[in-house]
């Protein structure tokens, strides 16, 4: 596992100003969680975190407390903590909710974004083929979330954005096993599709693009969910 930059650094995303010890935390368990370094049915402890984090337990019991209230760590009892570990049922679930949230995030987003901020994403996504092409799984996880995240963002809906955070970190650790697996090489993506939408101010292809998106990637978790098992 890494320490994220957030706790070494102790900035906030943008570089721009310093947050408290207890968000710093929080955002660096929560990277953790999204981006698979922690895997399906890890445990995870109070004093594990501590030691690799090198901060106190308080920021570290908050933050746990924060993911376990938000799905993406479970509670097993008898002060147990772990990443859940992903069923069909669950699945289906997170892909409908999925399906309903972020195809809308796209379509919102769409006027609302200027060919700068499209230009970004196209070389956000020219980072996802970089890290298809070269094989490197936590590259293509960060770089993959951040493509979307750029277009949702320009979306001016937060309830919805707040709903797409919160699945994504419970597919996050189930797709990192599937890369491990079976190769970045077997995750094609709509990304292209999207930008020429975005491009084209065609909201509904981008929202379309999105959802087949997302199918794709769940098609590939779903058929690898006995070897999980």
């Amino acid at each position: 596992m890494t320490v994220c930059r957030n706790i070494t650094a102790g900035r906030d995303g943008t570089g721009k100003g310093k947050l408290p010890i207890h968000e710093r935390v929080y955002r660096c368990i929560r990277e953790m969680i999204l981006y698979g370094e922690l895997a399906p049915g890890q445990a995870v402890t109070i004093h594990g975190l501590v030691e690799h984090l090198g901060v106190g337990m308080t920021p570290v019991r908050e933050a746990l407390r924060r993911l376990t209230a938000e799905g993406a760590l479970d509670f097993l009892g008898n002060r147990r903590i772990a990443v859940p570990v992903l069923s069909v049922g669950l699945l289906d679930e997170i892909s409908f909710a999925r399906q309903a949230v972020e195809p809308q995030l796209a379509r919102l987003a769409t006027p609302r974004l200027t060919a700068a901020d499209i230009d970004r994403l196209r070389c956000i996504d020219d980072r996802v083929n970089a890290a298809i092409e070269n094989g490197d799984i936590s590259a293509y996880l960060r770089e993959n979330h951040r493509f979307h995240l750029g277009i949702y963002e320009h979306a001016g809906a937060p309830v919805l954005l707040q709903i797409a955070n919160a699945l994504w970190l419970r597919v996050g650790p189930s797709l990192r096993v599937v890369c491990g697996r079976r190769g970045t090489a077997n995750l094609p993506d709509k990304h292209d599709e999207a930008i020429a939408a975005l491009r084209a101010g065609d909201a509904r292809a981008a929202a379309e693009a999105i959802g087949e998106d997302i199918e794709q990637g769940h098609t590939s978790i779903r058929s690898a969910l006995p070897e999980m098992a």
